[in-house]
């Protein structure tokens, strides 16, 4: 049996949403996530065995968290309680301590608590639920759109097993739609509505992967679907587009037009031309893209094309994607266009993806070379007399900040261990410059070294 804490009755189907009437009731009905659920996985055994443990379900919105948690209960011999970390705080958890205390030494039954947002919690909340997880009384289920890593104390972490969901796939969405249109009983199927192929896939695409957003835009369209003679209607993608209120672009976020736009960006980008820059990327946000998508290739860019030639590229895209985060859409894509021209007319260098080519390629060939001695840590005697640290230099005990000693394992010394190899281009040149004084100095202290 399902509780439901803290929140006001539910009202009356008809009257819900059609993404909460529609959401799946077993694991026979539920799209998506095979990753957790198909074949032999830890998940669907401990289902199957009625061993559930506890859990946080970690994923973006609308990707099934709260739906997955529900079907779980029911799939289950445990008491369910479920509610929302927004609304509830330490009282209540004590309050829903004391009834599965109740309930299993009544009954036998163990009790399972959904909390929604659970990275809304503080330290002192989430330190409530830690000897009643331990102990077993309660098998917590948390969802959380944010990274359970930075979210939720180690301690409550440790006792628990983080199941990453994925976004919904163009054709799972495809998939949940159609069944909302045939669903008599709790979809849209007495409407008898039609669906063009391309209406459909606009919006399963439209929907980022969020299974709430795809049927609430379905039910809009649905809404604005005009009706014939014989009471059916037609889904076209004209009536999506005023359902959603944006015109659909030629832009599939998966398919090639996706790669071919992204490409033209990051060409645009790295032949220094702002005015197409600023084009292409305007029509990837027109079409529906991700913004943070389009900003963490910036981001890359700025490492991979333009790196120490102008150091200030990568933290003008990084305060890019702050100040969207912060701002949202439509306010936030100007910080876009500004990362776009900054980085478009900044001095270019791919030294730096040059250079972690080089020293992965090393690597590989090489292996696990041993750290030199003279820069190992010596925390203990024994270490000393091994000779761990022994004639380190202190950099800051020598003119300029510079020690000139070698920090590579013998193998790589000289030639082989120049990975790193800045332009004459923006700052890179006076980085090239130092370097080459620095190594100047080294293998004229190296050579007095052999002479002695």
């Amino acid at each position: 049996m399902e509780q439901e804490l803290f929140n006001k009755k539910k009202p009356e189907a008809g009257n819900r949403p059609l993404a909460d009437r529609m959401r799946p009731r077993s694991l026979d009905d539920y799209l998506g996530q095979g990753h957790l659920l198909e074949g032999d996985t830890l998940l669907r055994r401990a289902i199957a065995e009625d061993r559930l443990f506890s859990i946080i379900f970690w994923g973006p919105p609308g990707s099934g968290k709260t739906t997955l948690a529900r079907i779980l209960a029911n799939e289950t011999k445990s008491h369910f309680i479920s509610f929302s970390a927004v609304l509830s705080g330490v009282k209540e958890i004590r309050s829903v301590v004391e009834e599965s205390e109740g309930l299993l030494r009544l009954s036998g039954r163990r009790t399972i608590l959904f909390v929604d947002e659970i990275h809304r919690f503080n330290k002192a909340q989430q330190d409530a639920f830690l000897p009643h997880v331990e102990s077993g009384l309660i098998t917590l289920i948390g969802a959380t759109t944010e990274n359970p890593s930075f979210e939720v104390i180690s301690a409550l972490l440790s006792r628990m097993r983080v199941l990453t969901l994925k976004p919904f796939t163009i054709e799972e969405l495809s998939g949940i739609i159609r069944r909302a249109l045939n669903d008599g009983e709790r979809g849209l199927g007495a409407l008898r509505l039609e669906i063009d192929t391309e209406a459909l896939r606009y919006i399963a695409d439209s929907a980022d992967g969020d299974a709430r957003t795809a049927l609430n835009n379905l039910e809009a369209a649905a809404s604005l679907a005009g009706q014939g003679p014989e009471g059916e209607g037609r889904i076209t993608q004209a009536v999506v587009e005023r359902a959603i209120q944006k015109k659909a672009l030629l832009y599939d976020k998966v398919g090639e037009e996706h790669y071919n736009l992204i490409s033209a960006l990051h060409k645009s980008l790295r032949g220094s031309d702002p005015d197409a820059s600023v084009y292409w990327l305007r029509r990837m946000l027109m079409a529906g893209e991700d913004p943070l998508y389009l900003v963490r290739r910036m981001i890359r860019f700025a490492s991979e094309d333009i790196g120490n030639a102008d150091p200030r590229a990568l933290a003008v895209a990084v305060d890019a994607m702050q100040a969207y985060h912060f701002l949202g859409s439509p306010e936030g894509e100007l910080a876009l266009f500004q990362a776009a021209v900054y980085l478009a007319t900044a001095t270019k260098s791919n030294a730096l993806y040059e250079c972690y080519g080089r020293t992965g390629q090393v690597i590989e060939k090489t292996g696990a070379l041993p750290v030199p001695l003279h820069i190992r840590n010596a925390p203990t005697g024994l270490m000393k007399e091994m000779g761990y640290g022994k004639g380190y230099l202190y950099a800051h005990d020598f003119w300029d900040a510079f020690a000139p000693q070698e920090y590579f394992p013998d193998e790589l010394r000289g030639e082989k261990g120049r990975f790193y190899r800045p332009s004459e281009r923006g700052y890179e040149k006076i980085i090239k410059e130092r370097m080459e004084q620095w190594r100047s100095m080294k293998d004229s202290t190296a050579q007095k070294q052999k002479k002695g």
